[in-house]
């Protein structure tokens, strides 16, 4: 090997091994890997950044922002009540809610798809009675399958096709990938509905209500404000920073009016009783620095505190949300964050996989999949949620907004496709054109676009296409790729495609999946070109292979989304996952020679 060949391997290796290791955000990593090979010299200054103008990232910016366009028109809620009554059954439940949300991965981001079908399923496993752990990691898996089915439905398409043009003059259509990946995406939809989901330990399959998940009635109290207390006079905001924001003030009691959710900015006065919500040890810090009268019991003894129920009006609403990856809030702490000076809402709880954290909040760190129990005005409470970077998991108490017209966004998005389709205009250009066009018609705001777009997976999808094309100038790409063939002798070139097929699987449940898209898509075609076979499909093998993310919950985002709502272990994926990558591999494989001919 050559100096350079050794470098771009080494800088690869050690790429990989952050990835897995998870101590910095995937996006960290690759802008790392990124300067590491324009440092040593494999890749020029002068190109370092041309990843972010490649038409694959423009068009993974594009159907981000399509996709919240989408969720503004509250398609899928309508659909969803539609096709309620076929949900009555755990076998109907699973298969419609896998079903819609691959239908939708189809058109969609995958992790937008699952986004606005996670309130949808939430509450339907309340109203059925069944715990929500039994649904959300089927769905986020059938997210996946659909992503498959088209160009736009997953970054690992999108990717391909580009790198197919840059080889063979040509990109992938818009529909290429159908052949191969509806066959897969039913052939998994069915396996999750009738098997899949019987296979998550029924230990998972926990509490699915705010109530019973929270119980915050056992750390929410009344305390009266005494005149010589040193907060009289003083706004609320004062108040928290005594209890270190570990103490929300979820509540005022002045006189008759109750004041949910009250402003930071709202002075204490004299007498006033106020709802604290936090653990017994802040409550505790609090209640003596500012010498309020705790009152567990009134004079008849009746216990004072707060249930759930009492802290939402009309006005004032409860939101469960998810904390999605590469979300604002990721990695900081509700006390950094001053979520009530800052934002205006409180914060009620925090759970982690299926259980409700009960140390002092204002010091727990973030992580992708906590569940949060938000208090505030129903009006911001949308707004808030999505500058956090979090998701609705259900929406009790909360007005999202929905489009005048919900048919427009489906429109213009079909009128970018057939552009598309027929070769009229190329996807990226079609896609920015249709966002521009939903934002005259006033679909979604400026805000909300820039909001929609998944800025860690474009820095992501930016910094490792130069990677990529490192090893390939270095001639690494040729080295990886004979290795495949050297296996000529032992095994036939089908054989060859499937263990590409297994290898980009494996690679791919513990690296990003466009990533693993960026280092395979070259890798596929070396292989092809050096058995003297079709390229194509080769390329079509990785982009089913960097899409079967079923084993580990940090291959995926939403893998990632639903393990805290679901209350899963790290361990729990592979038992729903594995048998479903060998369904994968078995009916892949046939699709591929059937429709991609060597």
């Amino acid at each position: 090997m050559t100096t350079d060949q050794i470098l771009v391997f080494a800088i690869l290796a050690a790429a990989l091994l952050l990835f897995i290791h998870g101590r910095w955000r995937y996006d960290v990593v690759a802008v790392l890997a990124l300067l590491a090979v324009v440092l040593t010299g494999i890749i020029p200054a002068a190109t370092a950044f041309s990843g972010f103008g490649n038409p694959a990232v423009i068009t993974v910016a594009g159907v981000l922002i399509i996709t919240r366009a989408f969720r503004n028109a509250g398609i899928v809620d309508r659909l969803a009540k539609t096709l309620a009554p076929l949900t009555m059954r755990p076998t109907g439940q699973v298969g419609v809610l896998a079903g819609l949300v691959a239908t939708f991965s189809a058109i969609m981001n995958n992790v937008g798809a699952l986004a606005l079908m996670m309130p949808v399923a939430h509450e339907s496993a309340q109203s059925r009675g069944r715990p929500a752990s039994r649904l959300l990691m089927p769905l986020a898996f059938a997210s996946l399958l659909g992503g498959m089915i088209t160009l736009i439905g997953t970054p690992p398409n999108i990717i391909v096709a580009t790198f197919r043009a840059e080889t063979a003059g040509a990109p992938f259509a818009m529909f290429d990938f159908t052949p191969v990946g509806l066959g897969v995406a039913v052939v998994g939809v069915i396996y999750i509905a009738l098997i899949g989901w019987r296979l998550i330990p029924p230990n998972r399959m926990g509490e699915t209500t705010a109530e019973q998940l929270f119980k915050v009635e056992g750390y929410v109290y009344e305390a009266r404000v005494p005149a010589d207390s040193p907060v009289v006079g003083r706004p609320l905001d004062e108040l928290e920073r005594l209890g270190q924001f570990s103490v929300a003030v979820v509540a005022l009691i002045r006189g008759q009016r109750r004041i949910l959710a009250p402003s930071g900015r709202e002075s204490v006065a004299a007498d006033d009783v106020l709802v604290l919500e936090g653990d017994p040890e802040s409550l505790k810090g609090l209640v003596d620095g500012a010498k309020l009268e705790l009152a567990a019991e009134d004079e008849a003894g009746v216990d004072r505190r707060i249930g759930i129920e009492t802290l939402r009006s009309d006005e004032v609403g409860l939101v469960e949300a998810v904390v999605g990856p590469g979300a604002a809030i990721e990695g900081n702490s509700p006390q950094g964050l001053m979520l009530h000076t800052r934002f205006g809402i409180n914060l009620l709880g925090i759970a982690r996989r299926g259980q409700a954290i009960t140390e002092r909040l204002g010091r727990v760190r973030f992580q992708p999949g906590d569940v949060l129990l938000l208090q505030g005005p129903v009006v911001r409470l949308g707004e808030v949620i999505s500058a956090l970077g979090c998701l609705p998991l259900a929406e009790r108490g909360l007005r999202m907004d929905r489009a005048k017209q919900p048919l427009l966004p489906l429109g213009i998005f079909a009128v970018a496709i057939l552009l598309s389709a027929f070769g009229l205009v190329a996807v990226h250009i079609a896609f920015i054109a249709a966002v521009a066009v939903l934002i005259l018609a006033e679909t979604l705001s400026v805000r909300e676009a820039y909001a929609a777009v998944e800025w860690p997976v474009i820095v992501l999808l930016g910094a490792m296409i130069p990677v990529g094309e490192a090893l390939r100038v270095t001639g690494g790409t040729d080295l990886v790729a004979q290795g495949f063939v050297s296996l000529s002798s032992e095994l036939p070139v089908t054989g060859i495609l499937v263990l590409l097929l297994v290898v980009t699987m494996l690679i791919t449940d513990v690296i990003n999946n466009a990533a693993t898209a960026v280092l395979m898509a070259p890798i596929g075609v070396g292989v092809a070109q050096g058995l003297g076979v079709n390229p194509d499909t080769f390329l079509m093998a990785v982009a089913v292979g960097a899409s079967s993310t079923f084993l580990t919950p940090i291959g995926h985002q939403s893998n990632a989304l639903v393990m805290g709502p679901g209350g899963y272990a790290f361990g729990d994926y592979w038992r729903m996952g594995l048998p479903l990558d060998i369904l994968i591999v078995a009916v892949a494989t046939p699709l591929l020679l059937l429709f991609w001919p060597l």
